[in-house]
């Protein structure tokens, strides 16, 4: 099976939360590394408020998976003091893969 399917989460900070946001993105590696159906995880900080998550999937069912698993429950849970509007998050079908 190849990886068809990902998502990219963009998650801009609260100017005084990016600290944080950024430490919760860290910790929720070992979260990631536990979820046998996500193929690859990335957290990535694009300017000083801008951070996202893109991670891939071999089918729709993992990816949902992912999406319903703690790393979305503890976004959530977090996205009212942390983020300075609501996440953007991205289904996407992937083209092409190295």
């Amino acid at each position: 099976m190849s990886v068809t399917v990902g998502v990219l989460a963009l998650l801009k900070a609260k100017p005084e939360k990016a600290a944080d946001l950024a430490a919760l993105l860290q910790e929720a590696r070992a979260l990631a590394l536990a979820e046998q159906q996500t193929v690859s995880w990335y957290a990535f900080q694009a300017d000083e408020v801008t951070y996202g998550i893109f991670d891939t999937f071999e089918t729709d069912a993992g990816r949902q998976a992912h999406l319903a698993g703690e790393i979305a429950q503890a976004l959530m849970t977090a996205a009212p003091e942390l983020l300075a509007k609501d996440p953007d998050i991205r289904p996407l079908q992937l083209l092409a893969v190295k």
